[in-house]
Formats: C-alpha cells, structure tokens, sequence
C-alpha cells in the first residue's frame, strides 16, 4: 500500500512538473503579448503628441525668426532701427492677445479647433511676410504669428496633458517646450544659409504638418466629457487607450469629476480669486512670474550681445548656447516622470541663481579691471549655467504644471491669465533688459539671481508635486487644501 501511494505522489509530481513547463512558455507569451498590447495602445498618444507640438515647432520658429534676418530685411526693405524694432516686438503684443483669448477659445471650439485656428493665424503671418514690400505687411504679420503663438502656449500643453496616462504625461507635455527650444534653434541655424523671405515660406512646413495631422488624432475624452459629448468621448478615449484596452475606470473616473464640476457655476477671471481655486492660480501664475522676471527673455533676446560685451565672439557663444539649450531641455523631458516635478524645480532655481551670481561676478571683474582674460570665459560659463540650469526644469515644468493644476471649469480662465501674465512678462523683461545693463551688468544679473532665489522659497512652501497622479486627483487635491 505504502508502495502504491508513494507512485501515485511521483507520478502527480511528475505531472505538475510536466504542467509548469507547458504553463511557463505560455506565461511568457502572454506577458509579451500584454507588453505588445500596451505599446501598441500608446501609439495614438504619441501620434497626437508628435502632430500637437508642430505647434510648439511653429512657436520657436516665430520667436527665432527675426535673430538671423534683421540685417536682410532692413537692407531690402530700408527699414530704420525704430522700425524693425517695432517689427520684433509686437511679436509679444500678439502673443498677449492670442493669450488672452485661448482659453474661452479651446473651451468653445475645442483644443483641435484651436490648434486649427492658430495654425490659419500663422499661415497668414508667414504668407504676409514673405510677401511684404514695406513696414506695413511685415508687422501685420509679426502680430498674426504672435497671435497664433500665444494660442499654442496655452492648447498644445493642455490638450498633451489631458490625452496622455498619468506615467507620459509628465514627460509628453514637457516636448512643448523643448520643441520651442528646437524651433528656435532651427531658424538660427538655417536662417544664416536661407534669405529671409525663404525662411518665412519655411515656417508654413510645421503649420501644414499640423493641420493635415489634426484630421488623424482623436479630440481631448475631458473636452468632450465636459460639453457632454458622451459617444465621441468613448470613443476618442478607446482610440488613444488602444482597442483591447479596459477604459471602464478611467472613464467612470473623468465621468464622476465631470458630474462634480458641472455643479459648480462656470467661472470668469474674478472667480479664479475665489479660496478653492486661489492656491492652483498661485502655483500656476507664480510659475511663470519667476519663469519670465528671473531673465529669461532679456538673456535669449540680447545673447549676442552679452557675449559681446563680454569680449567673447558672439557668434560660438550663440551656437553654444542654441545647441545646450535644446539637449538640456531633452534630458529634462526624460526625467521629469522619474525624479519629479518639484525636485527638478529645485535643482534648476538653484543653478539659475548661480549662473546669475557667475555672470554678474565677471562684469564685477571686467568692470574693476581683475582677472580680465578670465571675465569672458566666466561670462560664457555663467550663461550657460544659466540656460542649462533653466531648460532643465524652470523651461518645462511651468507648462506642464499649468496644464496639471487647473480644475477643467476654471482652465480657460485660469490658462489665460497664466499665458497673458507669461507674455507681459516676456514684454517688461525683454524692454527692460538694455535699460538695466546700462545701469549696471553687474547689478541686472545680482537682481536676477534675487528673484530666482525667491522662486526656490516659492517652490518649498507653495508648489505641490503632481507626479504619478491622475489629473482629477491632482486637481481635487490642490483645491481643498
């Protein structure tokens, strides 16, 4: 009897050994097929991703634009100083515009409508450069393309933020931004082998990728939730999550947060200073406060300069900076979902303010005649200090979190007044930034370095982290705190 059961033990053990190794191989296959699934629901993502920011690609080409060809234009055209000056800079006015409007914009017609929209306001810009003949014709074009590029700085990091997973979205909408940077840096770099009529045509490429893309990728599920475009939602949501994929919990999840804000009264600008939404507004504009009044467009605009009257030679010091500034930005797209959003902020404000106590140090030494072959080296050092520090998380994340913060009633109100505050301070600091060098280098930069020493205060006792969280949560986290 012994004998007997101790077979039947050997041969049952026989048998689970002979099922793990038939079960083993299938395991492995289906976790591979899970894995192949999973990649394959994300492809929708990253094709809305890619045809979103050609927006943000148009956004750098304008702001690059007028760098290479201002000698061109004021040659063929015989504009004076005053002229094309007025030319670069309503630029920005246009830009305060499309600001002000882009978010009753994309809550009217939707985040694809007003990517639409801004791309036609671009097309028209480019086309009224290209064919102008005097003054008139250039700066009505400067305005369309600011125009259109103030919509963008609002839509395209929105609608990123609300089509992406909770794992890419950090990541995804920091593209924005490094594809402005690399808008920038392509209209530097072929702006020198390009006449400037050639380039304005080479603007129009982006634009039209963007508008033949936008008939492809699906609208934003939470657009569509929010009108109560209940079958478009479903089914936009099932073609970014991939046809096998189980949406039954997210969908319920952007549903309930729907229902929950449809109680609530449609905000306007002075409902934003309301106490459930004053903490959001403070993060968002806050951010962009010490984005713009910490140098930023005062050191992109006038580079050149400052390394001229450095006495380093402009032209290496501006290809240097071009081509840092972009690879830092792409580093910062890879760790923002891994380290976080606050540790990056941290670490980059900290490094803002010692490329501007770098760079005020070397005209501190120019200006005292000390160490003067060391002074332009310490200036280049300084500046690039500065942009690394910069794009590495002071460039990405306000626009990342400004698409995160802000409760979808409120988000048109909200992302105005955060891109309009964006722009005007892109306005004074830029205006300002001669005046202040005037003044004293040494002075403009220390100033610089005090305000972004504020920001790293701003950030340990204001700004939440968002990581790993859905939108909703984040939302109703930051608004009842």
């Amino acid at each position: 009897m012994a004998t007997s059961k101790q077979q039947d033990d050997i041969e049952q053990s026989e048998n689970r050994v002979n099922e793990d190794h038939i079960r083993a191989p299938l395991i492995t296959q289906t976790n591979t097929r899970v894995t192949e699934a999973k990649r394959e629901d994300r492809c929708m993502v990253y094709l809305s991703t890619f045809i979103a920011v050609c927006g943000s690609f148009t956004f750098g080409s304008c702001v690059g634009y007028s760098s290479p060809t201002q000698s061109a234009i004021r040659e063929d055209l015989n504009l004076s100083i005053a002229e094309f000056s007025l030319f670069g800079s309503i630029l920005t006015f246009g830009a305060m515009i499309g600001a002000i409007t882009s978010g009753p914009i994309a809550d009217y017609i939707g985040r694809k409508g007003a990517m639409r929209m801004s791309s036609a306001f671009c097309v028209a810009g480019w086309l009224a450069i290209y064919y102008a003949q005097g003054a008139l014709s250039l700066d009505i074009g400067r305005l369309a393309t600011g125009y259109g590029m103030g919509v963008f700085s609002y839509v395209v990091p929105v609608f990123i933020a609300e089509i992406s997973t909770t794992d890419l979205r950090g990541a995804l909408t920091s593209i924005h931004q490094l594809m402005i940077s690399t808008g920038v840096s392509v209209s530097f770099i072929i702006g020198t082998m390009l006449t400037w009529r050639a380039l304005a045509l080479a603007g129009l490429v982006p634009c039209a990728i963007l508008l033949f893309g936008l008939f492809i990728i699906p609208e934003s599920p939470r657009w569509l939730a929010k009108i109560g475009h209940q079958k478009e939602f479903e089914i936009a949501l099932r073609r970014l999550r991939g046809k096998d994929a189980d949406i039954c919990e997210e969908a319920a999840e952007i549903q309930d947060y729907m229902k929950t804000l449809e109680k609530l009264p449609k905000a306007n600008l002075f409902d934003l200073f309301q106490r459930r939404y004053l903490r959001s507004v403070t993060v968002g504009v806050g951010l962009m406060v010490f984005k713009e009044f910490g140098g930023l467009s005062g050191i992109i605009f006038y580079t050149s300069s400052i390394f001229e009257s450095s006495g380093f030679p402009s032209e290496i010091g501006t290809i240097i900076f071009s081509i840092m500034k972009v690879c830092i930005t792409a580093l910062g797209t890879t760790l923002i979902d891994r380290v976080g959003r606050k540790p990056l902020l941290l670490v980059s404000a900290t490094g803002v303010v010692i490329g501007c106590i770098l760079t005020g140090t070397s005209f501190y030494l120019k200006g005292h005649e000390i160490a003067i072959k060391e002074a332009p080296i310490l200036v280049v050092i300084g500046i690039l200090v500065y942009i690394g520090s910069f794009s590495v998380g002071m460039g990405i994340i306000p626009w990342v979190m400004m698409s995160e913060i802000y409760p979808i009633n409120v988000k048109g109100a909200a992302g105005s007044l955060t891109t309009v505050v964006k722009w005007f301070g892109a306005w004074v600091c830029s205006y300002t930034f001669n005046f202040l060098m005037t003044w004293s280098s040494f002075g403009t930069f220390i100033l610089y370095a005090a305000v972004n020493a504020l920001c790293i205060l701003f950030v340990i006792k204001i700004v939440p982290e968002t990581k790993g969280r859905t939108l909703e949560r984040i939302q109703a986290a930051i608004n009842t705190s």
